[in-house]
Formats: structure tokens, C-alpha cells, sequence
């Protein structure tokens, strides 16, 4: 059993591995309690966890203190559970896992960070205040489309949230650390930007390309083709709680 710190005894691991994951799966029951019925593989669950390898399980990891937590990317990305094909879910958290593992960012900073350098250094958004806001209002967005308009212009609502959750990525892999630590854009990031970046990282974890084509089409790189309907939802969403951060009419 996992107690309120996170963390489970070496000691039935197996069986607390097994229960702590279909819990989350099926999101029936709160983390922690034992859920009925044999719900989905512990696999999708094991690719949440970001961790480095305990003994013979690498889906758990010992501190410095010698105990075992259980970490889960569904705390940084709760709107990961809302994309309901279990295979899509599976390879958006893939992306963001290793997004983190290869990025100077830690979780922590992506909690922390202005979401842009451009609107002053006072600005209390953070990185993922706005990637999460993105996603809601992507949300509710498809789902009066597909409401109002009479099926005439269907979203996908698993394309779209997988969209808008990768669709900045990319920036994970743009930053690398100045002489003060501070995070800003480096070479890399310079000849590709997180538009490109993102769907190549995307594309490595077998993400499909209706959902790709919206991390590389949400930025300005996007007007130069033509955009599906979930492409159109991030791409405005995304501009639309950027730009009167950056230059708005104040009277």
C-alpha cells in the first residue's frame, strides 16, 4: 500500500505496483486504494513514471534515503488522463517524459518559469499556467463545435487535447543554461524551433500525424499551410492568451 508521502516498502511492490496503476488508469478510485476488477496493463502507467531503475523493477526508485517512491507526469499533466484512446495517452506521456529527461528544465522550473521572456520580467504566468490554460480552453472550445455546429465541423477531442499538450513541447529542448543558470534559448533552439523540435520528438514515440501536424502547425511556421480544424483551435488559443500579454489596448 502506498502511504500519504508516496512512498510504498520494498516489500509488495508487485501488488502495489499493480493496484496504484489501474487505480490511475481508470481514474475510478483516488490514488492509493486498491480499485475492483483487473482494469488496464500496468504498462501505460510504467512509461508515467520517471524514475531510474530499483534493482529489478525499473518503474520504482530509491532516494538517497533508501525509500521507494512511485512519480507520476500525470502530476504535471493532469489533462493527460482526458485523451481517452489509451494508446494516444500512452505516447503523449512518452513525449513529455522524455522531453524532461533531455531538457536543462526540470518539472519544478516548468512550475516556475515566466511562460515568456517577451512580456517583461514581473510576469507571474508561469510555463505551465499557460500550456495548461491552452488545453482547457482548446477544450471547451471542441466541445461547443461539436455542440453548435450540427457535425458540420467535427473535432476530434482526442487529437485535439494530444495536440495541445505537445504542441510546446519542443521548447523543453530550445533552452540551455547561460553562465548565471538562468534557462535561454541556445543554438539548437536558434536553428529549430519548438515547432520542429516537438514534432520530431513527437514522431520518435510514434505520436500519429493528425496530432503532429498541430505542434507544427500552433505557431506562426503554420501560416504557410493549411491548418485542420484542431490545428485552428490551439493555433488561435495559443495566440489568443499570448498576445494581449505581450501588446493589448489599456485605456
Amino acid at each position: 500500500m502506498v502511504s500519504k508521502n508516496g512512498t510504498v516498502p520494498e516489500r509488495g511492490l508487485s501488488q502495489a505496483f499493480t493496484a496504484q496503476t489501474t487505480a490511475v488508469l481508470r481514474r475510478s478510485q483516488p490514488f492509493g486504494t486498491a480499485p475492483d476488477g483487473a482494469g488496464e496493463s500496468p504498462k501505460f502507467i510504467a512509461n508515467l513514471l520517471k524514475l531510474a531503475p530499483c534493482g529489478d523493477n525499473p518503474d520504482f526508485a530509491k532516494d538517497k534515503y533508501g525509500v521507494i517512491k512511485i512519480m507520476n507526469i500525470l502530476e504535471l499533466w493532469p489533462e493527460i488522463d482526458w485523451i481517452k484512446d489509451t494508446e494516444l495517452r500512452e505516447k503523449v506521456a512518452k513525449v513529455w517524459e522524455a522531453a524532461l529527461e533531455r531538457s536543462v528544465l526540470t518539472a519544478d522550473d516548468l512550475n516556475t518559469i515566466p511562460f515568456t521572456l517577451l512580456c517583461g520580467p514581473d510576469l507571474k504566468v508561469t510555463f505551465m499556467d499557460h500550456k495548461r490554460a491552452v488545453v482547457h480552453i482548446a477544450k471547451d472550445a471542441g466541445e461547443k463545435c461539436n455542440q453548435f455546429f450540427h457535425g458540420e465541423l467535427p473535432v476530434n477531442m482526442d487529437v485535439l487535447i494530444a495536440g495541445a499538450i505537445l504542441a510546446d513541447v519542443g521548447k523543453l529542448l530550445e533552452y540551455v543554461l547561460d553562465d548565471e543558470g538562468k534557462a535561454v534559448q541556445g543554438t539548437y533552439g536558434k536553428y529549430l524551433r519548438h515547432p520542429f523540435s516537438g514534432v520530431s520528438l513527437a514522431e520518435e514515440f510514434g505520436v500519429p500525424a493528425e496530432v503532429t501536424h498541430i505542434v507544427a502547425a500552433h505557431a506562426g511556421e503554420g501560416d504557410m499551410v493549411k491548418r485542420t480544424t484542431e490545428a485552428y483551435l490551439v493555433h488561435h488559443v495559443d495566440f489568443m492568451t499570448f498576445l494581449p500579454f505581450k501588446s493589448r489596448l489599456q485605456v
